[in-house]
């Protein structure tokens, strides 16, 4: 079986890749990072089961490529995998076409059990919606950060100089979603490296050390 991966972040994709063979030991997952590499792949395998898109890509608008998508493979299963999913995102892909919609905030079983639910023929819809009311780190909106709640703390963790290991605990998810948050807040702050992701917050004006997560 084959699961084509749409996402311009190598962090995203090899934690994809670690998680998702746990579908079928004989899973072959194909990756693309943009339009032009989608529709290749997609053309020399035909036999593909099912895209996971990501909607942010460079160059390319997500539901834009998502329709185009639809249209050139029509009997093909396309979940999208967003960091952002909030409701009207949510419904714009949905009428779009796609047949999933999978937030990277979601852990690792419940990402199989929705891949799994679209390649048996149902759908899928994540229960990990983005909270309506707003929340801040250190005063300044995660909404303004571009982050979800989940991935901020992930994001306050990393930036006390926590391993991926101890964000595990301390939150109580697997090392594969923790990977995917990690990987999430890296696109999100526009940087490469944990030392970076701190100095971002600086920039911010963010001090990562009383920093807290709260309501409005």
């Amino acid at each position: 079986m084959k699961i084509l991966v749409v996402d311009d972040h190598p962090l995203i994709v090899h934690a994809l890749t670690e998680v998702l063979p746990d579908l079928d030991g004989d899973l072959d997952i194909l990756a693309a990072g943009s339009r032009d590499d989608t529709l290749a792949l997609l053309a020399r395998h035909p036999d593909c089961a099912l895209v996971l898109l990501d909607l942010t890509l460079p160059g390319a608008h997500g539901l834009d490529l998502l329709a185009e998508l639809r249209r050139s493979f029509p009997f093909l299963p396309i979940v999208v995998l967003s960091a952002t999913h909030d409701r009207a995102t949510i419904g714009g892909a949905l009428a779009a076409g796609a047949r999933g919609f999978i937030a990277k905030t979601s852990d690792a079983a419940s990402m199989l059990d929705a891949v799994r639910t679209v390649l048996a023929g149902g759908r899928h819809v994540t229960r990990d919606v983005a909270p309506t009311r707003p929340r801040f780190v250190d005063g300044v909106s995660i909404e303004v950060l571009g982050l979800t709640q989940r991935q901020s703390e992930v994001m306050l963790l990393l930036a006390q100089g926590k391993a991926n290991k101890s964000i595990c605990k301390d939150l109580r998810l697997s090392e594969g979603t923790v990977k995917v948050h990690v990987s999430a807040v890296l696109k999100a702050l526009n940087v490469h490296s944990r030392a970076q992701v701190i100095a971002e917050l600086a920039r911010r004006g963010i001090d990562v050390d009383r920093a807290d997560l709260r309501n409005s």
